[in-house]
């Protein structure tokens, strides 16, 4: 049956431009400050949208559910899978014998300390490599940016069609959002201010005449040689973290932790052992345990000498580009006295 015109639901109507909208702190892509502040505020906001708005919007099937959000959420379950790393040594002892629960409880707890310092070790020392690059060349291959997506509404009411993702400039490598490091010369800057920096930073001299186009090339060959460098190094690191970890000294640590911190006295005695547990750890990994020999005295101090050249090279890599433009001209070619023949 077709239904008079004048039937139709007199409540759906289009919203105007008046109409009330969520606001973000961002109206277009913008560049941001790569710093502490900045990082962790990106990395909250990612890993709550993951435990709420991205889940929900998955689960639901929205139709602006995206590659994005689907790996954003995959630090959910790495944190929970490390979790579960940690209380699968340690939930079962208590049904062992006193003997050897003593013995499992030792072992499971530096598993876990040895999971706990393998995140932290793999996420940190990437900027052992990404940081001297950085004060090398003027390339900070991690730097962030917001970028504004408009999203498909809900429903005709629905104004609120906008959001927030969180990407690096050069996560792209063929294409970098070259668009962010342009200046606006409407305000009185100079258009290619970050990409005279850099050309001065790797070597080409002051004053090029494009010199976006001239370090365009050699940016995208540090970019990727950063990335290598940090992604390889970062696991070497992260190792050279579990074996920390599983040095004798922590379990005069594990004897005495709490974190009940309203016990004051105890809750700082702890504190002390940690801190005297860490040095001697990392003493014991360096020099080997007392009466070892051989490979198992050296194993500790050349597993982090692996680990500081694996950064080290990376860096040395990343900053010797093959691909410099010659800084010869013509007039250091050409003799203008001499005589040539055009075949």
């Amino acid at each position: 049956m077709i239904l008079p015109v004048n039937n139709i639901d007199r409540k759906i109507n289009f919203t105007s431009g008046n109409s009330e909208k969520k606001k973000l702190p961002y109206d277009k892509d913008t560049l941001l400050k790569n710093n502490f502040i900045t990082r962790t505020r990106i990395g909250y906001e990612k890993f709550t949208n993951a435990l709420t708005l991205y889940a929900a919007k998955g689960l639901k099937g929205d139709r602006n559910a995206n590659f994005y959000e689907f790996l954003t959420m995959g630090t959910v379950p790495y944190i929970v899978g490390s979790l579960m790393l940690m209380s699968v040594f340690n939930s079962a002892n208590k049904h062992f014998a006193p003997f050897a629960r003593t013995k499992a409880g030792a072992i499971g707890r530096k598993m876990a300390l040895g999971v706990l310092f393998y995140g932290i070790l793999k996420s940190f020392t990437k900027s052992f490599v990404t940081q001297p690059v950085k004060w090398l060349t003027g390339v900070d291959t991690e730097v962030p940016y917001a970028k504004v997506n408009y999203e498909l509404p809900d429903d005709v009411y629905d104004t609120d069609i906008m959001s927030i993702e969180y990407h690096k400039a050069y996560e792209s490598k063929e294409f970098p959002r070259w668009d962010l490091f342009y200046k606006s010369e409407a305000h009185g800057e100079t258009r290619n201010e970050y990409f005279d920096k850099v050309a001065k930073k790797i070597g080409l001299g002051d004053n090029l005449k494009d010199s976006d186009q001239e370090v365009k090339p050699l940016i995208k060959e540090i970019a990727v040689k950063t990335d290598m460098a940090k992604t390889l190094s970062s696991y070497l690191w992260a190792a050279a973290g579990v074996a920390y970890a599983f040095q004798s000294p922590w379990e005069n640590y594990f004897n005495v932790a709490t974190l009940k911190f309203w016990k004051g006295e105890k809750f700082l005695h702890s504190l002390k052992i940690f801190k005297d547990s860490a040095i001697e750890s990392a003493k014991e990994l360096i020099h080997g345990p007392k009466g070892a020999k051989g490979f198992a005295k050296h194993a500790g101090k050349a597993m982090i000498a692996v680990a500081a050249l694996s950064s080290l090279a990376g860096i040395v890599n990343a900053v010797s580009s093959t691909n410099k433009p010659s800084k010869l001209d013509a007039g250091d070619v050409i003799q203008k006295d001499g005589k040539y023949v055009v075949n």
